[in-house]
């Protein structure tokens, strides 16, 4: 089960992997504050948990190449939103991290 500051009871499967999208800025780079209609979605966030790895042919899980609590890069459309108790979240596939940030 994932955990964050609240208990998040998202468990990803297979490949999975369940991310907390980071906070949109509320402020452009020129300084202009920003109505909720002109935020674009962060394609940034943090790592909250895995699943079991990709299955192998011979049966075996495959190892994430992230852990736990990276903030990573993800494709623009990538993975599925889900809402939980009132956070969002998103389930991607490893394939559509892009890289990991730090």
């Amino acid at each position: 089960m994932a955990k964050t500051a609240n208990k998040v009871a998202i468990r990803p499967l297979g490949d999975k992997i369940l991310v907390q999208r980071l906070e949109a800025a509320d402020i452009s780079a020129g300084g202009i504050v920003l109505p909720d209609s002109a935020k674009e979605k962060p394609r940034e966030g943090n790592i909250i948990a895995l699943g079991e790895g990709r299955l192998l042919k011979d049966g075996k899980r495959a190892d994430f190449s992230v852990s736990t609590g990276d903030r990573v890069l993800f494709a623009s459309y990538a993975g599925t939103e889900v809402e939980w108790e009132g956070e969002e979240y998103l389930i991607l596939s490893e394939d559509d991290i892009l890289g990991i940030v730090g």
